[in-house]
C-alpha cells in the first residue's frame, strides 16, 4: 500500500508546499452531533431540577467529557469551564490559586507590590459563582484587569475527578452542595452563587479509585454504558458526518469486526467509542473509492494503531484480524 502522507523510504517530496489532511477532530468534537442515550438525558434533567452536580462514570472514551459541551451547547451557554483534576490537586484550587511564590519573589526584588488581587487566579467554579453575581457586587474580588460580565449561568466540568487525592472531594462537600467560596487572602467572606444562576456542575471519574460516600451522596449519578451497536452506528454517522444510511455496507462491515475485537478477544484494553471513531476516518481515507478496506490487510493492519493501545494487545488484534479478512475473503 501506498500511503498519501509519509512514505519513511528516504525520498523527499519535491513539492515543498505538500498537503495534509486537515484533522476532523473538531468534527468529532461539535457538540451539536452528541447524541445522549434516555438514561443520560433523565439523569441530566432530574440534576438541573435538584441543583446537585451530575456525576458520569463509564470507559473511557463513552463521551463523559462531551456531555459537558453538549449540555451548555443546547441550553445556549458559553462553552464549559473545565477544571482538569490533577494528582496534587487541592479543594481550593477548584475555585482559586493565589501566586504566594510569585508574590515572594517580588518582596525580594525589590519591586512594587502590587495587589493582593493581582496574584490571584479564578479558577472553574469560583469563576462561575462570581460571574453569577452582579459585577458590582463582586468587582472588590477582581483584579483591575478582570473583564466586566453580565450576570450569567455557566457549565463547570470538573474532569477526571477519580485523579485527585481522596482529600479532595472530602474538602468540597459544604462548598459544592451550597455553591459557595472563601478567599482566605482577601478577609475570607464567603461568596455565594446567585440561586437563579446556580452553576451547572458536571463531574466525570473513571473509577479509577472509589469516591467518599458524603460526595456520593450530594450528586445525581450516571453509568455512561457502551453503546449498543445500533447506538454506535448512529454516533458514527452523526460524529463523522457521513453521508450514507446506518445499514450501509462499509458502516455495519467496520461494526462487525470492531465487535470482534471488543468482544472474546481478550483485549486488556478494550477500544471505545472515541478510538471506533479514529479507525473508520482513517479507514475511509487510506481505502480507494469503492474498495472493500476490508479484505486487505496492508489497510487494516495500519490502521489498527488507533484502536489498540498496547503491544500486547496488537499482536491478539492482529491474530483477530487475520482471521477476519480470511472469512471475507472465503465469503461466497
Amino acid at each position: 500500500m501506498r500511503f498519501p502522507f509519509y512514505e519513511g523510504q528516504g525520498i523527499q517530496r519535491s513539492d515543498s508546499s505538500t498537503s495534509l489532511p486537515t484533522p476532523n477532530r473538531g468534527k468529532l468534537l461539535k457538540p451539536e452531533n452528541y447524541i445522549a442515550d434516555s438514561g443520560l438525558r433523565g439523569a441530566c434533567n432530574v440534576a438541573l431540577l435538584l441543583g446537585q452536580p451530575l456525576m458520569l462514570t463509564g470507559e473511557p472514551g463513552t463521551g463523559k467529557t462531551q456531555f459537558a459541551y453538549s449540555l451548555a451547547w443546547e441550553l445556549g451557554l458559553e462553552p464549559p469551564l473545565k477544571f482538569e483534576t490533577k494528582s496534587n490537586s487541592t479543594a481550593q484550587d477548584l475555585f482559586y490559586i493565589y501566586d504566594a511564590l510569585k508574590r515572594f519573589q517580588d518582596i525580594q526584588s525589590g519591586l512594587n507590590i502590587k495587589s493582593t488581587l493581582d496574584y490571584i487566579t479564578y479558577q472553574a467554579l469560583g469563576l462561575a459563582i462570581l460571574q453569577s453575581k452582579r459585577y458590582e457586587d463582586v468587582k472588590d474580588l477582581l483584579p483591575e484587569d478582570f473583564e466586566y460580565f453580565e450576570p450569567q449561568r455557566s457549565v463547570v466540568l470538573i474532569d477526571e475527578i477519580d485523579k485527585a487525592p481522596r482529600d479532595f472531594p472530602n474538602d468540597l462537600l459544604n462548598e459544592l452542595e451550597q455553591l459557595y467560596f472563601r478567599v482566605s487572602e482577601l478577609g475570607n467572606r464567603p461568596v455565594e452563587a446567585n440561586p437563579q444562576l446556580r452553576p451547572i456542575v458536571i463531574i466525570t471519574s473513571n473509577s479509577e479509585k472509589d469516591l467518599p460516600d458524603a460526595f456520593l451522596r450530594r450528586c445525581v449519578y450516571y453509568n455512561i454504558p457502551f453503546p449498543e451497536r445500533d447506538k454506535l452506528a448512529d454516533i458514527i454517522t452523526s460524529r463523522l458526518g457521513l453521508n450514507v444510511d446506518t445499514q450501509d455496507t462499509f458502516l455495519q462491515t467496520a461494526l462487525d469486526l470492531f465487535g470482534q475485537l471488543r468482544s472474546g478477544s481478550g483485549l486488556r484494553k478494550k477500544p471505545a467509542t472515541a478510538e471506533l471513531l479514529g479507525w473508520i476516518s482513517a479507514l475511509k481515507t487510506f481505502a480507494k473509492d469503492g474498495e472493500n478496506p476490508f479484505v486487505h490487510r496492508e489497510i487494516i493492519t495500519p490502521t489498527l494503531s488507533s484502536l489498540i493501545k498496547t503491544a500486547e494487545d496488537q499482536e491478539k488484534a492482529q491474530a483477530i484480524v487475520e482471521q477476519w479478512i480470511k472469512q471475507q475473503v472465503d465469503k461466497p
